[in-house]
């Protein structure tokens, strides 16, 4: 006899629940014919919708509720609980919806309930007629979607330099590199999601000038394209070292899917890697190429990896998973050069390495904003609106520099990105609206997730409480006795309520 899953726990919300049963504030979990489903009382009533993030799953039932919204728990997405759409990045789908009926004091969940869009308040008119995105990321590709959904009927492109269409980057250093994501996870959406909502897509389109003056974004094949206003997404660029032999062509970086595409093509017939640089992308990539069954080398000039954004004792814990599973450090150490077959650091020891990895940094693409007279420093600077120092032009994502409590910063998280460049896209239609969402970023790292959530530049007392042997913990950053930020395992909804404290 075949086996079915059993139901998710809670009561079948379909064959009804007392109306007492629903509490007064959080929800009441349980499914729909087998579905996860939730049910949350405001103040217009009782709602039913989906129980499972949109984004990767999660369980919306462990997250936080805040006034009429939910925040997921694991990567910190976050819906409308009256319509189920998904007001922040990482998530960019709408969670289902049920109507309703009440019986005496029992409640029944029936048929599906559709939602409409635009989920927020229409932006301001006039609205330019003809809006460019340059760079099709995290940022430019949820500015596009966000300008759909607030209604904008204009003309829309957005000019992508990669030849592949918008994929989900932060699974190329975990799952993907690990070969336990197939690739048609990766990508976002498929090429007709773009035709049906009239998103002018071109890949492999490189930008080589802004014009301001005329307003027009002047592409390499010599294009012209007409803008009202413009969103400038270029990201960040690896960061490459003038080292010998790191030019070789099994010397890499990961930063596109074609470089972890190369990375996986040569690991097959790789026994040994050597990855120079131990920040969290380095570090997940040492633990998915582990999971390959390769020698992994780790050399890098700090003592403690990560020390420098999680402190002394946390960078050591999870320097320590990685030395579990046998991952060589090398660390206090530095590069005299690669020959394609040795790694040789300036003390003279010799690491065999088959394939090179290089995880030494970014830094921002401002070339074009530059040449264009935009004000550029360590990024394109911008206001609290993410406008430029031009009117009219809009910058987001890993480029941009932008005010966050009384200092002007540059993060380098998807989700921020994803987030920027929807507020962006609010502005470019005239919302007027300041960007003050909390830095959030999670990193995986053999099972384990490690959730961070706000900014600790210049931090000086870090408080742990919780066990890290147990893997429950929550790392509190504190800056002259103020909390600034805070790295969680197994502590979702604390990471979450620490987020929603640290919001300005």
């Amino acid at each position: 006899m075949a086996q079915t899953d059993p139901p998710p726990p809670g009561p079948d919300f379909s064959k009804g629940v007392p109306l007492a049963s629903v509490p007064e504030s959080g929800v009441l979990a349980g499914h729909v014919n087998g579905d996860p489903a939730l049910l949350v009382r405001l103040d217009d009533g009782i709602h039913a919708l989906s129980g499972r993030c949109s984004h990767y799953g999660a369980p919306l039932a462990e997250g936080l509720v805040i006034g009429d919204e939910i925040r997921c728990p694991w990567h910190h997405a976050c819906f409308n609980l009256r319509t189920g759409a998904a007001l922040r990045a990482p998530a960019f789908s709408a969670l289902t919806t049920w109507r309703l009926e009440i019986v005496g004091q029992t409640l029944f969940v029936r048929a599906e309930a559709t939602v409409d869009w635009p989920a927020q308040p229409p932006a301001q008119q006039p609205r330019p007629e003809r809006i460019v995105i340059i760079g099709g990321g995290a940022a430019g590709y949820a500015a596009a979607l966000r300008l759909r959904e607030l209604g904008y009927g204009g003309t829309l492109s957005m000019l992508s330099a990669d030849p592949s269409a918008p994929y989900d980057r932060p699974n190329l250093s975990k799952d993907y590199l690990a070969g336990t994501a197939p690739e048609d996870w990766i990508p976002l959406r498929g090429p007709k999601f773009y035709t049906n909502r009239k998103i002018d897509l071109r890949l492999g389109c490189n930008v080589s000038a802004i014009d301001t003056a005329a307003r027009q974004v002047i592409t390499a094949a010599g294009e012209q394209l007409p803008y009202d206003a413009l969103l400038i997404a270029t990201g960040a660029q690896p960061r490459r070292l003038p080292i010998a032999g790191f030019d070789l062509p099994n010397a890499f970086v990961l930063r596109s899917l074609d470089d972890a595409r190369a990375i996986v093509e040569a690991s097959k017939e790789a026994t040994s890697v050597a990855l120079i640089g131990a920040g969290f992308i380095g570090m997940e990539a040492a633990a998915a190429l582990r999971s390959r069954g390769l020698e992994v080398h780790v050399v890098a000039p700090e003592e403690v990896p990560m020390e420098a954004v999680l402190g002394r004792e946390l960078g050591g814990f999870i320097t320590g998973l990685h030395q579990e599973q046998g991952v060589i450090f090398h660390l206090g150490s530095s590069v005299k050069g690669f020959n394609g077959k040795v790694l040789t650091l300036t003390d003279g020891t010799a690491i065999d390495a088959d394939l090179l990895l290089l995880g030494t940094g970014v830094t921002p693409r401002t070339e074009l904003a530059a040449a264009a007279g935009l004000a550029v420093e360590d990024g394109i600077l911008v206001d609290a609106n993410l406008q430029t120092s031009v009117a009219g032009l809009f910058a987001a994502g890993d480029v941009a520099r932008y005010p966050y409590g009384g200092e002007p910063i540059r993060i380098e998280h998807w989700v921020h990105a994803q987030r920027q460049g929807q507020a962006a896209a609010a502005n470019m239609l005239g919302a007027g609206q300041a960007f003050t969402d909390v830095p959030f970023f999670w990193t995986h790292h053999y099972g384990l997730d490690l959730r961070y959530t706000g900014y600790a530049g210049g931090w000086d007392e870090v408080r742990i409480y919780g066990s890290l042997p147990q893997r429950d913990f929550t790392a509190r950053f504190f800056r002259a006795g103020e909390l600034v930020a805070a790295a969680s395992v197994g502590r979702d909804l604390e990471n979450l309520c620490i987020e929603a404290a640290l919001q300005v």
